[in-house]
């Protein structure tokens, strides 16, 4: 069933509010029971991989924002491209990695694909 352009735009929105917040416990609300989620990186990170349930959603946030110094991140949201049940995030986040104080900055672009009201397939690129 085709999702319209305001239901993704809320859901989206439900996501960015939870994750703004750091919201372990709501941030999977928003999630179907099964997704696919793939996030690419190092198979040193333990929060890179491939996600194919709802209840894998907080332990990868759970999981990685302890690397990184509270307070001291930033997310700057670029643009939100909404087209039917499609979500584009553009962002660029800064970080400072706890165990050595370093700070980076990366672009990324994630995409989110709403299928009946929930988030079914997470892109991060």
């Amino acid at each position: 069933m085709a999702t319209d352009t305001q239901t993704s735009r809320t859901v989206a929105g439900e996501f960015l509010e939870r994750l703004g917040r750091q919201d372990p416990g709501g941030i999977q609300e928003p999630f179907a029971e099964e997704i696919d989620w793939h996030v690419p990186g190092s198979d040193a990170l333990a929060w890179t991989g491939r996600r194919t349930r709802r209840e894998e959603v907080a332990p990868y946030f759970t999981t990685m924002w302890p690397h990184f110094a509270h307070g001291r991140s930033e997310v700057v949201l670029e643009r939100v491209i909404v087209d039917g049940g499609d979500v584009m995030l553009l962002a660029v986040f800064t970080h400072t990695v706890v165990a050595t104080g370093k700070e980076f900055t990366t672009p990324a672009a994630m995409h989110l694909v709403v299928e009946d009201g929930r988030i079914a397939c997470t892109r991060t690129r």
